[in-house]
């Protein structure tokens, strides 16, 4: 079973940039997708970015061009790199893991009920 713990969350001024990653536990089957996904105050949680264990990204169009998602060498830490940040990007962020082949629309990748399992969730707040 694998396990997720988020990282990298704060606060910044908008058009700051932050990290966010999030380390997997256990074994890693071969093949998987995961995700990131954030919940703003009073709104639904929304797919922003996710990956499949080939490499293959999937975006949001909200953050397609500021934001960048990858994964280490070994597969083991998922990261979001968010630059050019604006207030509406203040949210709770999630990682989410699902082991398997991916959807076969890589926006499929985007809907949280492709996934089975989640991390606890990391705030990232950006002030104008």
């Amino acid at each position: 079973q694998v396990g997720l713990a988020e990282s990298g969350g704060g606060s910044v001024q908008s058009g700051g940039s932050l990290r966010l990653s999030c380390a997997a536990s256990g074994r890693m089957p071969t093949r998987y997708f995961r995700g990131w996904f954030r919940r703003a105050p009073g709104q639904e949680r929304e797919g922003v970015a996710a990956i499949d264990s080939d490499g293959s990204p999937a975006y949001a169009d909200s953050v397609r061009g500021r934001f960048t998602i990858s994964q280490d060498r070994g597969k083991k830490i998922l990261y979001l790199q968010m630059n050019g940040l604006k207030p509406e990007d203040t949210a709770t962020y999630y990682c989410a893991f699902q082991g398997g082949n991916r959807p076969r629309l890589a926006w499929q990748m985007l809907k949280e009920e492709q996934y089975d399992l989640w991390g606890q969730g990391t705030q990232v707040a950006v002030s104008s």
